[in-house]
């Protein structure tokens, strides 16, 4: 139907049919009865598929006994039910299903006058059966030869149909196809079709055929790999039913050009070859399923033929697995291939082959396909070239790294092979293992030779070691076999020599090394220590990535590298602990508050710290002290440390003593002292002396914070240090409990232990080593001396000046201490209270006698 904004124009009715024409036609519409143009036409393109099973479809007129019993004109349907069966089918419109039918099997069809008693149809033709006829008819000349030729070859008879000639008809269709007859009896077509069947050779008519039909097949050979389509298995399979092609020999000939397509590198499946096998092995021993199977003579003959060709392209093909079935494609076609050969090795179709004569024949063929797959592999690496593309001789270095690229392309080869072809030889995995030492054997001779033409004492085989032992010790079908103990055999005096070189190189370094040392600070320790540590560890890993399989050797290696280290470690500990000896030596006579630690003594430090960092991964085994070697070397370690801290701590110590050596000289009765004390506004108030104390010890912290790379062990020698300085202070004052201090004395020490304090807590001192008892005594003396040297201070100049200027008081030492806490320092208290006591009486006699009693005071024992 045809309309335009909801304005019918026309409409048409079509029946397409599968015969119809493709091609647009123009079609007149029916339009209503006011419409101005009422020729209206539309020109339409109609297809309709034709179902596969259909031969032929159209109208006619028929009649018959027992079915169409009416002579009318009704639509038919020619149906190929299955291969060899075709029934006639009368359809209704708009139905699906036939309303009558009748099956073609044993009519016979052919042309017949025309029917003067009967109206409707003008062509007639007849399919008559022993007791029975059914009359067809249709309007067209051309659609009757259509269907007399449809059903022709649905019937399967032997006589042709000839359409009557009529001489009204010579320009009719008929009289043409006459033509095409004339035509082909001149060219010799119609001998054949006139020519009786039963007088060709039809087995070789049909073997030409069945190859030509092959040939074409097969110019897609991986889309068919020897199958036939479904039209041309149809195709020969009427032909063998309708001339009396024997089965057997239709696939032993089959079986023959599917050989030969093989023998040419096609890619044919074996399961196809196995099946058409299957076939004639049974037609030959008589062992048809059906119970029905007849053989000539040729045949047998030929199938014993082509038995063997199949059996010596099975074992070429499984000789040349990779290259037949490249990464395992056609998937499963090698499974069935074995399968085929052991059924191609049977005698008979029912007695199975002895597994030992099957296992037997792919061993062979295993063998000698690590033979070809090692030739093909060699000859790429170009490992047997003995001369370059220059014409020079290859230098044994070059020939190494081929060989090492061999190894690789071997490592890949055998993988591939357990990836893409363990599969199909699952049952005969022993065999496959066995080819792979073949291979392996065949690798050898080469490696051997080119390892025979190395110099010694090189070692750029190691690599090839280290993939072929990763490969091998990850198999577990190789591991320890054969290939993998000559592999051991071959670079075990390599690894040993390697060990014995190393060893000896590293002692030359040591010793050379320290003898040259200037002790500069790099990485964690010096120049030779990094080295050392590096060469050590760097020895070690490579041994440890060699992986050595054997367990024994690979136990010895670790032993006498852990060994090594251990001694090596212990002379790096030796030479260093004997140079610092050397610089604490020098610096003896040097006890100024200028004194800083040597950068090189905080090298030497950092030496030994790093030894013991790294003696725990290069003298145990995975953190277990397995030989006892890092104990040995900590016990070592510790006591150059312990020597080290001692003698820098005495070092730095002795620079106190000398401070507070000074300090004694205005101990109150000494003659020095009481010089000094008229001389104290020239020589300071002692405040410049404990500052130079104080810049002495924060330059020592400095240098040692910023030079040692250990802050464990900083914090401990901080710890160590505040705590002597503490006893040393303690000690000096006790000494002088019976007497009070200098304001000299007073002022340098009040300075210097609230600066330690203070300096040593920014280090990161904990306070509980901090707050000391030694810290807590001197702290209590400190306070009540300063508050002595006030009161001492301030009656001196009142005596003398009556007033104390702005001046004088900012001179005055003014000092807060910590309170003495705990119960250890009561009794030392009390006794500093009754000195205190007793200066303060002292102090009180002074101010009484005045300047008189200050020169009778002069020459007795007090200090001031």
């Amino acid at each position: 139907m045809l309309a335009l904004e909801d304005k019918e124009l026309g409409k048409v009715v079509l029946r397409p049919t599968p015969l119809s024409n493709k091609a647009p036609e123009w079609h007149k519409m029916t339009v209503p009865k006011n419409a101005a143009d009422q020729d209206l036409r539309i020109k339409i393109a109609c297809r309709m598929d034709k179902p596969l099973n259909m031969k032929h479809c159209g109208y006619l007129y028929a009649l018959g006994k027992g079915v169409w019993k009416k002579w009318k004109k009704r639509y038919f349907i020619l149906v190929q039910v299955s291969q060899y069966t075709f029934a006639m089918c009368s359809y209704k419109e708009k139905k699906s299903e036939p309303t009558e039918m009748m099956q073609l099997d044993g009519y016979t069809v052919d042309y017949i006058e025309q029917a003067s008693d009967l109206e409707g149809g003008r062509f007639f033709f007849n399919a008559v059966k022993e007791g029975d006829s059914v009359l067809y008819a249709c309007d067209d000349e051309n659609e009757s030869h259509l269907w007399v030729m449809a059903t022709y070859r649905a019937t399967g008879q032997a006589h042709k149909p000839t359409p009557p000639l009529t001489p009204a008809a010579k320009n009719s269709t008929i009289s043409k196809i006459q033509g095409d007859a004339d035509r082909a009896r001149k060219h010799g077509m119609e001998e054949y079709i006139s020519s009786d069947p039963c007088k060709f050779d039809h087995h070789s008519m049909f073997r030409h055929l069945q190859t030509l039909t092959l040939d074409f097949r097969l110019n897609d050979p991986y889309c068919s790999l020897g199958w036939f389509s479904p039209g041309q298995v149809f195709v020969l399979d009427e032909y063998c039913a309708r001339y009396g092609v024997r089965g057997c020999y239709r696939h032993l000939v089959y079986l023959s050009d599917l050989l030969d397509r093989t023998e040419r590198g096609l890619m044919i499946d074996p399961t196809l070859i196995h099946y058409s096998f299957a076939f004639c092995a049974s037609h030959v021993h008589g062992n048809r399923p059906d119970g029905v199977g007849t053989v000539t003579h040729e045949e047998k003959e030929k199938f014993q033929e082509i038995k063997e060709r199949l059996r010596v392209l099975l074992e070429n093909q499984i000789t040349n697995f990779r290259y037949c079935f490249p990464f395992g494609r056609p998937e499963g076609a090698l499974k069935a291939t074995l399968s085929l050969l052991e059924r191609v090795l049977m005698k008979d179709i029912a007695t199975p082959v002895p597994p030992e004569e099957t296992r037997g024949v792919i061993k062979k063929c295993l063998e000698n396909a690590a033979l070809v797959n090692y030739t093909q592999l060699s000859n790429e690496a170009k490992i047997d070239e003995d001369m370059g593309q220059d014409g020079q001789e290859i230098v044994p270095s070059r020939r190494l790294e081929e060989l090492i690229h061999l190894a690789e392309l071997c490592v890949d080869l055998l993988q591939q092979n357990e990836d893409h072809y363990a599969e199909a030889f699952a049952w005969f995995s022993d065999l496959l293992v066995e080819h792979a030492e073949i291979f392996w054997s065949l690798f050898a001779v080469d490696m051997d030779q080119v390892l025979a033409e190395q110099p010694p004492d090189t070692w750029d085989a190691f690599p090839l070691f280290q993939i072929l032992n990763d490969y091998l010790r990850s198999d577990d079908n190789l591991k320890n076999g054969r290939f993998h103990q000559h592999l051991q055999g071959t670079f075990a005096p390599l690894v040993v020599r390697y060990v014995d070189l190393m060893e000896s190189s590293i002692a030359q370094s040591i010793h050379k090394g320290f003898e040259k040392e200037r002790w500069e600070l790099k990485g964690n320790g010096c120049g030779t220590s990094e080295d050392l540590f590096w060469k050590l560890d760097a020895l070690q890993a490579f041994i440890r990535d060699l992986h050595w399989p054997n367990a024994e050797f690979g136990c010895h290696l670790e032993q006498r590298l852990k060994l090594m280290a251990c001694d090596m470690i212990e002379s790096c500990i030796q030479r260093t602990d004997s140079s610092y000896q050397q610089w604490i030596k020098k610096g003896v006579t040097f006890i100024s508050t200028d004194y800083i630690i040597p950068t090189e003594m905080c090298a030497m430090i950092n030496v030994i710290l790093d030894a013991k960092n790294q003696s725990l991964k290069l003298c145990a085994v995975d953190g277990v002290d397995v030989h006892q070697y890092h104990t040995k070397i900590d016990e070592l370690i510790d006591k150059a440390l312990t020597g080290m801290t001692q003698g820098l701590t005495s070092k730095l110590m002795s620079v106190l003593e000398s401070t507070l050596s000074k300090l004694s000289r205005y101990d109150e009765g000494s003659l020095i002292g009481s010089l000094l004390s008229f001389t104290q506004n020239v020589s300071g108030s002692g405040r410049e002396l404990g500052q130079a104390y104080v810049n002495f010890t924060r330059n020592c912290m400095d240098q040692i914070r910023t030079k040692v790379t250990d802050d464990l062990w900083i914090i401990n020698f901080f710890e160590l240090w505040y705590t002597l300085q503490m006893q040393s202070l303690c000690s000096w004052l006790s000494e002088r409990l019976d007497h009070s201090l200098h304001p000299y004395q007073c002022t340098c020490l009040v300075h210097i232990v609230r600066k330690l304090y203070s300096d040593f807590e920014l280090q990161g001192v904990m306070e509980d080593k901090l707050m000391s008892k030694a810290y807590s005594t001197v702290s209590s003396r400190m306070t009540t001396e300063e508050a002595t040297c006030s009161l001492t201070i301030g009656s001196r100049g009142g005596d003398e000046d009556g007033d104390v200027g702005e001046d004088e008081t900012d001179r005055r030492p003014k000092v807060t201490m910590r309170e003495a806490v705990g119960e250890d320092g009561a009794n030392f208290v009390s006794k500093l209270t009754n000195a205190s006591s007793s200066v303060v009486g002292k102090v009180g006699n002074v101010v009484g006698k005045g300047l008189g009693g200050l020169t009778s005071k002069l020459g007795g024992g007090s200090w001031f």
